[in-house]
């Protein structure tokens, strides 16, 4: 019997879906003019400082004067985006949709894949877009606790890759699971791998492959931070605290979106060490 074919291409088709939206959005933006981007970005993109103008205008109104003090270019972004200072209360979902280069959604969209698919094969299509609209929204929260009278866009789809990386540490790192004692794939053919019962917090402290996981991932996210050049972004700033807060929400809140796992999901698979 001839052993049935690995596809090449083993993405769900929810992870495939919002990779082509956000490559798509990425295109419609280099086609358009640039004041076009910047009315897009004025309505779409999360500006902080807008939800604080609402209550406190004058805390606003005193970091755009040390704005304007510093650079006459920078006041008049500043302005634009403040636009009429109303709360726009979509952006802090919208805003993980935009991108600020094809680097930028080309970064965002292979991890995406590489650990998206992953948490997507376990909570389901509906679970896992509520999870990624979830750890969007926490990423601004995040970003505005500590910018609150910040007048610069925040865009980007980091927080929901971090949230992605967050969550695959407390299920993908124990003997049998997706990236198991030696970090190598399953077959992906066999689903249960994807529904082992995830680590309780206590053990990802103990489990080395996680740890050396979560080290690396502050790691790059620090490099990124001081050097965003390394990314293919030097003009711009890492809105850092965003990728946290999406993190968190992967990493401490797992188990609001993890189902009941299924029959015989509890079973080791062959080969596998305690669960």
């Amino acid at each position: 019997m001839t052993p049935a074919r690995e596809r090449i291409f083993n993405v769900p088709a929810v992870v495939l879906g919002l990779v082509a939206v956000l490559v798509l959005i990425q295109a419609l933006l280099g086609a358009v003019s640039p004041l076009t981007q910047l009315k897009i970005l004025a309505h779409f993109a999360f500006v902080p400082g807008r939800f604080t103008f609402a209550f406190n205008p004058g805390l606003v109104n005193a970091a755009f004067g040390a704005t304007a003090s510093s650079s006459e270019t920078d006041a008049q972004l500043a302005t634009f985006f403040l636009g009429d200072g109303r709360p726009l209360w979509w952006t802090p979902l919208t805003y993980a949709f935009l991108h600020g280069g094809w680097a930028h959604v080309g970064m965002n969209s292979l991890w995406l894949v590489a650990f998206g698919s992953a948490i997507a094969r376990r909570f389901g299509t509906t679970r896992f877009l509520i999870f990624c609209a979830v750890c969007a929204v926490a990423g601004a929260l995040t970003h505005y606790l500590t910018h609150i009278a910040d007048l610069q866009p925040v865009v980007g789809a980091s927080a929901v890759v971090s949230g992605t990386m967050a969550a695959v540490v407390r299920f993908a790192f124990q003997p049998g699971a997706p990236l198991g004692a030696a970090l190598g794939f399953s077959d992906r053919r066999a689903d249960h791998v994807y529904r082992l019962p995830a680590l309780p917090l206590r053990e990802v402290a103990s489990n080395r492959n996680a740890l050396t996981f979560l080290g690396l991932w502050f790691a790059a996210n620090f490099l990124f931070g001081v050097f965003p050049a390394t990314i293919g972004m030097a003009d711009a700033t890492i809105a850092w605290e965003a990728h946290i807060g999406g993190f968190l929400v992967g990493f401490l809140g797992f188990q609001w979106f993890d189902p009941p796992p299924p029959a015989g999901a509890l079973e080791k698979p062959p080969g596998a060490g305690p669960v």
